[in-house]
């Protein structure tokens, strides 16, 4: 994990890290998961990074500290959000051309592609609204206040 952390401060994605390394994209993967490599695999992050070999080995028997810290692991998820929200955009907008296309072709009489359209461009905007956090119904201070609600029902 510790891994992870480096190759995210460079700004490197796994395959450029795997790349660098010589190793497979998946043994990347396992390294940063947490699996202890072998002594060829660690060697070669360990080069790239500078950093002693023992510390991706955990040979040292040392307490490291390769967790993420709450701030990364926040802008981690709210740029996973946005990535979820431009890849359903994204199918919005390359489905619904199609879907126009077939009902207008199909059946020119009768047009139903303003349900689905509707109903999910409905869902894109309130997707993007949330995201982009315009409006804060569901703030992490109200989800805060949810859980200790509900912590302090189990504990009466």
């Amino acid at each position: 994990m510790i891994i992870r952390k480096l190759r995210l401060q460079r700004g490197w994605s796994q395959e450029q890290l795997a790349e660098l390394t010589g190793l497979s994209v998946r043994t990347v993967q396992r390294i940063e998961r947490g699996q202890t490599p072998g002594l060829e695999s660690a060697n070669a992050p360990a080069a790239v990074f500078e950093i002693d070999r023992s510390v991706i080995t955990k040979e040292t028997g040392m307490p490291i500290n390769n967790e993420l810290s709450t701030e990364e692991e926040q802008a981690l998820r709210h740029v996973r959000d946005i990535k979820g929200f431009y890849a359903n955009l994204i199918c919005y907008l390359i489905v619904m051309p199609i879907l126009i296309a077939i009902d207008v072709i199909l059946s020119p009489d009768d047009l139903w592609f303003y349900g689905p359209g509707l109903g999910w461009g409905l869902g894109v905007i309130f997707h993007g609204l949330s995201v982009f956090e315009v409006f804060n119904l569901f703030s992490p201070a109200w989800e805060k206040r949810q859980v200790e609600k509900r912590l302090v029902r189990k504990l009466q």
